[in-house]
C-alpha cells in the first residue's frame, strides 16, 4: 500500500512516499521537495555475527545524470565512479546517523540516496539525507532515529532556512546541520570570516526544522513502519572480569600517561600481554580473546576520562586549553613553488603549493551544471603517517578532510581577477595523532604564501573535543587541540578553521544524543582562544607573500577593445594560434576584450603580450617601430611593423644618398627601425628607414 506524508515548507511541499518503489529493499523512501527527488533505500544483509561491536554501515549516495536531462560527458556515456561530491554527501548522511545503529544487531547494512530528479534550485544533499533517515525509520533495522538535517545560511542580515543555489552563492555564512529531535549530532559547513554569535544564530534556527522533519518521520513510520528485527547480543561473558580489570588498573594507569603516542601504544600493549599470560588457556578461545581486547578498551576510556573530568589532566599532560608545541617552516623544497612543514605535536602537514595557468583549472561536470575551480586542495593520508603498512589510495577520509580544509582556506584567496593563477594545494601528512585536518588547514596557509598568493588574511584551524560524564551534563570538559586517542575516547569532534576575525570552515561530529547551546558557545570561544594563539605562532614564520617563484609560469593581462578580438583571433584562430607557437605562451581571451596570457618564462609573456598590443593597436604615424623585413622588390622593401600589419619602405626612403639595389641595404628577416610617415586613403602604410635613423640619432645626442 502507497502512504505518503507531507509538510509544507514556504510555498513548496515536501513529501515522502513509501510502498510504491522498491518494494524488496528492507524500506525504501521516495522524497520530493520542488522539482527536486532522492529515492533512498536501505537493506540489511541476512547473515548474522554475534557479538560485533561496530557497526558496517554504508552509504552509497549518487546522482543520475538523467536527473538534471543531461548525458554524461566523456567516451563512456555512463555514470561511473562516485564523484568527489557524491562521497562529501555520502559522509553528510553517515555521519549524523551512525552512532544511532545498534553495534548488536550484526548485520551488514547499507543505504543507498539516489538523486533522480533536480530542478537547478533546490540542491538534493539534504533531501538525501531526511530520505535516507526516513527509509531506515520505517525498515525493520534496529535505529535510534530519526535523524534530519538543514542547511541555514545567513545572507543580509538574516537566516534562510533551505536556500536555493543563488541564495548560497551570496551567503556570509552556509551551514548544514543535522540531529535528532533532542540535539545536534554533526554541523558542517563554510563562511566568510562569520562571528562566532552568527553560527550559534545558525545553530538555533535549525534545530525546530530538525524536529518538524523528524516528526514527519514518525508519521509516516506509524503509517508504514515494520516490526523491527531482533538483536544479536553476546549472550557469553569475559570469565575472570572482575579479577583481569583488578590487575590492569593499576598498570594501565601509568601506561596511558606514557610521553607520545607510539610510547603509549607500546606501553598498553605490553600491559595487555602481561596480563594475558595469566589467562593464556582462557582466552585462546576467540570469543573470550574479543572480550578481553573489549575490556582493556573500556578500561583505557574509563581512565582517560576521570583524569580529565576529575583532574583536569589530560594522557599527555596538558590542561584542557593547551595547544601542543608547534613549529613552522616554509621553503622546505628547493623547486616547488611554494612549500611548508607545519608541525602540532605529532601530527605533521607537508604542504605545497603550485601555480598554474587557467588551463589547469579543476572542471567539474555536475547534474547542477558545468563549473571550473581555480582553486584546489587535495589532502594525502599514507600508512607511513601512523607507522603502518597499507596502500596508497585516495578514499572518503581524505576526500572529506581535503574539502574541509579547501573550504577553510577559499574565502581568503583572492579573485581570478586579482590573482589569475590556478592555485593547488597539496597537503602530504607526515605523522598523524590528531586533526591532521587542521595542520593542513595551517600547513596550506604558509604554503600559499610563500608561493606568492596574495591572501586577504592569514588562517589558522583548531580541533575541539568534548568529555562529558553522562545525558545530564553535570561534568563536562572542553579540549583544545585533540589528540587521536581523545578523538576516539571523547564526545565530540569539532574542527573550527578561520581568521582572527571570523570563521571560515567548521565540521562537527557528536557520539552522543547531542549537545547543548551552552557548551558549543563555549567550545567556540575556546577555540577562538586556540586559533589565535596558532596564528601568532604562524605570522613569526611569515606573515606576507613571498615574491612568485622564478619557477612558476608568469601570468600577465591586458585589456583590448572588443572590435579588436576578431582581429587578435583570426580566421579560424589563426593570429591566436601563431602567436601561441612563436612565443610558446597560452592565450585566453574573454568577450569584454581581457586577454590574459600565460607563459613558462617571463621573457615569453613579455613578449606575446607586446605583440597583442601590436596586433590591436592602430599604426600611429610619426611613430618609430621595430619592424621585420618580409619580402624585397625592386622598388623597396616590405616591412611588417605590427603583427599582421606591413608597409611599404620605398627604395627611396633608405638612404640620402642613391641606392642602386634595395639588397645592398637590407635583407630579409632582418629587423629594422622604421618610422611610419602616413597611413594613405587606402590604408596602406608608408615607411622611412632613413628618417627613423636619423630621428634615433637625434634623440642620442
Amino acid at each position: 500500500m502507497i502512504q505518503r506524508v507531507t509538510k509544507k515548507i514556504g510555498d513548496t511541499d515536501l513529501i515522502l512516499e513509501t510502498g510504491k518503489i522498491g518494494k524488496q529493499a528492507n524500506g525504501c523512501v521516495y522524497a520530493q521537495f520542488g522539482g527536486t527527488a532522492v529515492i533512498a533505500t536501505v537493506c540489511a544483509s541476512s547473515n548474522v555475527t554475534e557479538g560485533m561491536d561496530f557497526v558496517p554501515v554504508t552509504v552509497d549516495y549518487n546522482e543520475k545524470f538523467y536527473a538534471a536531462g543531461k548525458i554524461p560527458g566523456g567516451f563512456v556515456k555512463r555514470e561511473g565512479r562516485p564523484k568527489d561530491k557524491e562521497i562529501l554527501v555520502s559522509r553528510l548522511i553517515d555521519r549524523p546517523m551512525r552512532p544511532l545503529f545498534e553495534p548488536t544487531f550484526g548485520r551488514e547494512i547499507q543505504i543507498v540516496p539516489t538523486c533522480v530528479s533536480v530542478d537547478g534550485k533546490n540542491p538534493p544533499d539534504i533531501l538525501a539525507v531526511i530520505a535516507a533517515s526516513a527509509a531506515v525509520t520505517i525498515s525493520d533495522i534496529p535505529f535510534h532515529g530519526p535523524v534530519a538535517g538543514v542547511r541555514v545560511c545567513y545572507l543580509n542580515g538574516e537566516y534562510v532556512l533551505n536556500p536555493t543555489y543563488e541564495q548560497i552563492e551570496k551567503s556570509q555564512l552556509e551551514i548544514v546541520v543535522a540531529g535528532t529531535k533532542d540535539g545536534f549530532t554533526m554541523v558542517e559547513g563554510g563562511a566568510n570570516e562569520a562571528g562566532e554569535d552568527v553560527m550559534l544564530g545558525a545553530l538555533e534556527k535549525a534545530q525546530d526544522f530538525i524536529r518538524e522533519m523528524c516528526i514527519l518521520q514518525e508519521e509516516l513510520q506509524k503509517l508504514a513502519g515494520k516490526d523491527k528485527l531482533p538483536l544479536a547480543p553476546l549472550d557469553v561473558k569475559l570469565e575472570n572480569a572482575e579479577a583481569i580489570e583488578a590487575e590492569a588498573v593499576p598498570l594501565m594507569k601509568e601506561a596511558c600517561f606514557q610521553k607520545g603516542k607510539m610510547a603509549r601504544g607500546n606501553a598498553v600493549k605490553a600491559v595487555k600481554k602481561q596480563v594475558a599470560e595469566h589467562y593464556k588457556e582462557q582466552l585462546e578461545d576467540d570469543v573470550q580473546a574479543r572480550l578481553y581486547d573489549a575490556l582493556f578498551d573500556d578500561i583505557q576510556y574509563k581512565i582517560l576520562r576521570s583524569s580529565i573530568l576529575d583532574k583536569g589532566l589530560r594522557i599527555d599532560g596538558r590542561g584542557t586549553e593547551d595547544i601542543r608545541p608547534i613549529t613552522c617552516e616554509v621553503n622546505v623544497l628547493p623547486r616547488p613553488h611554494g612549500s611548508a612543514l607545519f608541525t602540532r605535536g605529532e601530527t605533521q602537514s607537508l604542504a605545497v603549493t603550485t601555480l598554474g595557468t587557467a588551463m589547469d583549472e579543476q572542471v567539474y561536470d555536475d547534474i547542477e551544471g558545468d563549473r571550473s575551480e581555480n582553486f584546489i586542495l587535495h589532502y594525502n593520508f599514507p600508512p607511513y603517517s601512523v607507522g603502518e603498512v597499507g596502500k596508497l589510495s585516495t578514499g572518503r577520509r581524505e576526500i572529506g578532510h581535503g574539502n574541509l580544509a579547501r573550504r577553510s582556506l577559499a574565502p581568503m584567496i583572492p579573485s581570478r581577477d586579482e590573482f589569475p593563477y590556478t592555485i593547488r594545494v597539496v597537503s602530504e601528512i607526515m605523522e598523524s595523532n590528531g586533526s591532521s585536518s587542521q595542520a593542513s588547514t595551517c600547513g596550506g596557509c604558509l604554503s600559499l604564501l610563500a608561493a606568492g598568493v596574495p591572501m586577504k588574511k592569514m588562517v589558522a584551524g583548531i580541533a575541539m573535543g568534548l568529555i562529558t560524564d553522562g545525558p545530564q551534563y553535570k561534568k563536562y570538559a572542553i579540549l583544545s587541540d585533540i589528540l587521536g586517542e581523545e578523538d576516539h575516547l571523547g564526545d565530540m569532534d569539532f574542527k573550527v578553521a578561520g581568521t582572527r576575525d571570523g570563521i571560515t570552515g567548521f565540521q562537527m561530529d557528536i557520539k552522543i544524543a547531542g549537545v547543548s547551546m551552552d557548551i558549543m558557545r563555549k567550545a567556540l570561544d575556546q577555540a577562538k582562544r586556540g586559533r589565535n594563539h596558532i596564528l601568532d605562532i604562524m605570522e613569526k614564520c611569515i606573515n606576507k607573500p613571498q615574491p612568485i617563484s622564478q619557477y612558476a609560469p608568469k601570468i600577465d593581462s591586458l585589456k583590448i577593445p572588443v572590435d579588436k578580438i576578431g582581429a587578435l583571433i583570426g580566421p579560424g584562430g589563426k593570429n591566436v594560434k601563431s602567436l601561441c607557437q612563436q612565443y610558446g605562451v597560452t592565450i585566453n581571451t574573454d568577450d569584454d576584450g581581457t586577454v590574459t596570457i600565460y607563459g613558462k618564462t617571463a621573457i615569453s609573456t613579455d613578449a606575446a603580450k607586446a605583440a597583442v598590443k601590436g596586433i590591436c593597436e592602430d599604426p600611429e604615424p610619426g611613430t618609430i617601430y621595430n619592424g621585420t623585413v618580409k619580402r624585397i622588390m625592386d622598388f623597396g622593401a616590405f616591412v611588417e611593423i605590427l603583427p599582421g600589419k606591413e608597409g611599404l619602405c620605398h627604395i627611396s626612403k633608405l638612404s640620402r644618398s642613391r641606392v642602386e639595389k634595395v639588397t645592398d641595404v637590407l635583407k630579409e628577416g632582418q629587423v629594422i627601425p622604421v618610422k611610419l610617415l602616413e597611413v594613405d586613403k587606402m590604408g596602406r602604410l608608408n615607411l622611412s628607414y632613413i628618417d627613423a635613423i636619423e630621428d634615433q640619432a637625434r634623440k642620442n645626442g
